[in-house]
């Protein structure tokens, strides 16, 4: 199971188009409902800074298949203020997550 967290901040002019691109990104999978994927989107209080955490069976990611989740990536270092920095985790302990 590969477990990563995924942190950057966009530039403010940037936040809402961000925030469309992920939105679309929850809207097919809800449609295509990818088996093996854990998958969740924050912003900070800052309203620029995200974070993904997404969690899934085997080596292959799921979301490289979704189509809008490859519309997010194809910009994103241009939105960004503060580039992706991407950290494997393992899990010490959960409640519901």
């Amino acid at each position: 199971m590969a477990q990563v967290m995924v942190r950057y901040k966009v530039k403010p002019d940037r936040a809402e188009e961000n925030t469309a691109l992920v939105r679309a990104v929850y809207e097919e999978l809800h449609r295509t409902a990818p088996g093996g994927l854990s998958y969740a989107t924050f912003v900070l209080e800052d309203g620029v800074s995200f974070v993904h955490l997404a969690t899934h069976d085997g080596d292959d990611n799921p979301l490289a298949d979704v189509a809008a989740f490859q519309r997010f990536q194809e910009h994103v270092r241009d939105r960004c203020e503060e580039p992706p920095v991407v950290a494997r985790m393992r899990e010490v302990g959960s409640y519901r997550p």
